[in-house]
């Protein structure tokens, strides 16, 4: 079964560790200067290709489209995340092989939406009127740079939150309320103290975190600039922010937290069935993953506010390269995915949170609980994160920047390096992105 991982940004380990499950090889509609003529027959068959990285809870939606378009056939290519978006690089430099929609995450939007004469513009048809119903935020990252051009539109935010096993938890003589948890870690330094006090109880076969890498991703993501300024000029050297998630960051490793399992490595996935790690950081993709990975926790783990109170984690778009020989199809297919009906669907199925805030207050989101999770309000936990989400400028090599640190984190965890070492390193490979 594909991993339902969806939009879950560019993991800060190695890019190896990204081993989400694939099925079959991208690549779609053709090339060629057809990409912006319309079918000229309304009744004449249509395949439409949907390049995505992970399950995106699309297949019941699929389903239902075609009922009311049965001209429409739609394939839905899943490769591995970082082949995904290498792979569409690469498709659209030669002009070939991309399929007629496909998804981009946060971490790559400014990479593709500075291109913008290799994706259709979907105001042509008519998506522009999708504005008011968005984030300002994550409707602007869908625009070409200098704000003309709709390139893509969004499916969700990954408003986040802090999963943790309860039964972990009372193993280590700490609380396992959801309300006294979070307040054992309204920050993060109190969040390391918390880990301590979790290591010092000795719990067989348990660390606190499973890595440091999506601790610092998390981090850096709440405060009021990241790794880029409002320039594009990348700032990693001069963010005290910055430096201070990667000092907090390796203390995780330092004092022995963490269970040292790359993000989305195999060794990460079997974790959760064993119980390996008693917390995660959780954006509300993260939800259903837990749930398919830990089949037989139900119960067992619950959600809490993270450290620092909100911040957002992945998120993507979905956009129409030029050389799709389809591009007005392609456009309405993506208007029905994203819709503000489809949003919540696939949040009630597959647990990505929407990006539509008119659906945070609706009282079939706000009221939405998970028995797996001991019945936690995950519509009010991620409505109540996305409202206090503060949105962060994305430079357009984001996602190898992350990638330098993110491996810098992980020599630092197989102790290859020390932190000064690494983050020595880390400035020098920032250097080489341009």
């Amino acid at each position: 079964m594909t991993p339902r991982i969806r939009r879950l940004g560019l993991s800060l380990l190695t890019a190896s560790a990204l081993t989400l499950a694939a099925a079959c090889g991208g690549g779609g509609g053709g090339g060629g200067d057809s990409a912006t003529e319309a079918s000229a027959n309304p009744g004449e068959k249509i395949k439409l290709t949907v390049d995505l990285f992970g399950d995106f809870g699309f297949k019941p939606l699929y389903e239902e489209y075609k009922k009311t378009h049965p001209n429409i056939e739609i394939v839905e290519n899943v490769t591995q995340f970082n082949d995904h978006h290498s792979n569409l690089v690469k498709r659209l430099a030669t002009n070939s092989g991309a399929g007629d929609v496909t998804a981009v995450e946060v971490g790559y939007i400014s990479t593709f939406t500075a291109q913008p004469a290799k994706f259709t513009d979907l105001k042509q048809f008519g998506l522009d009127k999708r504005q008011a119903d968005y984030l300002d935020w994550k409707w602007q990252q869908g625009l070409s740079k200098d704000g003309s051009q709709v390139l893509g539109l969004g499916t969700d935010v990954g408003g986040l939150a802090m999963c943790y096993r309860k039964d972990l938890f009372e193993k280590a003589g700490l609380p396992s309320d959801r309300e006294e948890v979070a307040a054992l870690w309204p920050t993060w330094d109190e969040y390391i103290a918390t880990g301590k006090k979790f290591a010092a109880a000795n719990v067989a076969g348990a660390k606190f975190v499973d890595s440091p890498g999506e601790i610092f991703r998390a981090m850096v993501n709440q405060a009021p600039v990241g790794l880029y300024d409002a320039q594009d000029q990348i700032i990693v050297d001069s963010n005290p922010d910055v430096k201070e998630a990667w000092d907090l960051s390796n203390q995780l490793t330092q004092e022995g937290l963490t269970a040292k399992l790359a993000a989305f490595s195999p060794p990460w996935n079997t974790g959760f069935a064993k119980g390996s790690f008693a917390t995660i950081i959780c954006p509300a993709w993260m939800t259903g993953f837990i749930q398919e990975q830990a089949k037989d926790a139900s119960g067992k783990w619950d959600i809490a506010a993270v450290p620092g109170g909100s911040g957002n984690s992945g998120g993507s778009h979905l956009m129409v390269p030029k050389q799709s020989e389809h591009p007005k199809e392609a456009a309405e297919l993506i208007g029905f995915l994203t819709s503000k009906e489809n949003q919540a669907k696939v949040f009630k199925e597959e647990g990505t949170f929407p990006s539509i805030p008119a659906l945070y207050d609706d009282p079939e989101i706000q009221n939405f609980t998970k028995p797996f999770f001991g019945d936690a309000p995950i519509g009010k936990i991620y409505s109540d994160a996305a409202k206090a989400l503060k949105p962060q400028h994305l430079g357009p090599k984001e996602a190898d920047v992350r990638v330098a640190i993110g491996n810098g984190l992980g020599r630092v965890e197989q102790g290859k390096q020390t932190p000064d070492e690494a983050w020595a390193q880390v400035l020098e490979d920032v250097k080489k992105i341009k």
